[in-house]
């Protein structure tokens, strides 16, 4: 066959009933310009057997077991496309997925990456937590947004994600840490002054179950997100500078011990409960809000989990005059 434009990137591993729909979304875009490389990932089930089909444009390999980020080089290896794209065993891309996100690279050059939109759906329900991150990342569309909340949690959901192949290989591909490889990688792009966006409309379902390695994978917990934001913060905007941690919580704590692990010096919290204002946490004094303006040249990094903190921080920071980006930036 000859190259095709895009090389949809499919590891699997024991996806069951799930993985004939997810491969007949990809199968089934409205265009057709591509190939689906399916790496079988050490399956004990015979779901990829079972498939059973003659599409050329799918092309399957089997990867001895040897992990999610190995899976995903391979299948980049196999890759013959102009763009790679990614796609999970569990999920169903919309018709014009692909479509819509090469319109997007193809007509903005400055976008390097391209992710959608997502509806999150689950045969058990989905919940009001998942309902509140389905709003907040779909909210994250334009370059300046994803930028603004790069370091509150990964804003390109995975098995959306496109980009030129180039590009993948400029950024080393998938590494093993110990933190989300897809979080890493977009945490890498971001250093490097890749811009990223997504088209405004929905264009996958992004399912949830309990067996999602989300779920199980240390690696996908609160403590190895915050590992993965420390090590790039340390990188880029800590680099040379001090941090002083808005919220004296569970969070900031976890997040001025990864600091310092990472080398960052902390010098202090700022929190609004006045039971921990004028206290000391971690050693380092607790200050009021009123303080964040004369915290510079420090940088104020929010670690606020609670639901809602975000705005009101930012409001509080707006008013002192401060600007996002430069003197404060979420990481919670």
């Amino acid at each position: 066959m000859p190259e095709p434009l895009i090389s949809v990137l499919l590891p699997v591993r024991d996806a069951g009933d799930y993985l004939r729909p997810a491969v007949t979304s990809i199968l089934t875009q409205s265009v057709d310009d591509f190939e689906l490389i399916l790496v079988d990932d050490g399956s004990r089930d015979a779901a990829v057997a079972q498939l059973e089909c003659s599409d050329p444009r799918l092309r399957i390999f089997h990867n001895p077991g040897q992990g999610l980020v190995n899976a995903l080089n391979f299948a980049a290896f196999q890759a013959r496309g102009r763009f790679v794209a990614r796609m999970d065993a569990d999920d169903i891309a919309l018709p014009q997925r692909l479509e819509r996100q090469l319109q997007l690279l193809e007509s903005e050059p400055g976008i390097g990456i391209a992710g959608a939109r997502v509806e999150i759906f689950s045969e058990q329900g989905v919940g009001e937590g998942y309902r509140v991150y389905e709003q907040w990342i779909n909210s994250l569309t334009t370059p300046e947004a994803i930028e603004r909340e790069m370091y509150v949690e990964s804003p390109i959901p995975h098995p959306t994600a496109m980009l030129s192949r180039n590009l993948f290989r400029a950024l080393g591909g998938y590494r093993h840490v110990d933190w989300p490889e897809d979080y890493d990688l977009w945490l890498r792009a971001h250093l490097n002054g890749v811009r990223m966006a997504k088209p405004d409309e929905v264009l996958l379902r992004w399912r949830d179950h309990p067996q999602r390695v989300t779920r199980a994978d240390s690696r996908y917990a609160l403590a190895a997100f915050t590992r993965a934001k420390a090590h790039f913060l340390a990188r880029q905007p800590l680099r040379d500078r001090a941090a002083v941690i808005w919220g004296a919580g569970p969070t900031g704590s976890l997040l001025c011990d990864a600091l310092v692990e990472e080398g960052v010096r902390v010098d202090a919290f700022i929190d609004i409960d006045p039971r921990k204002v004028g206290g000391r946490k971690r050693g380092r004094p607790v200050l009021p809000a009123e303080a964040a303006p004369d915290v510079t040249p420090a940088l104020v990094v929010a670690a606020v989990g609670a639901r809602g903190a975000r705005a009101d921080i930012r409001g509080l920071l707006e008013g002192y005059h401060l600007s996002e980006g430069w003197d404060y930036l979420f990481a919670a």
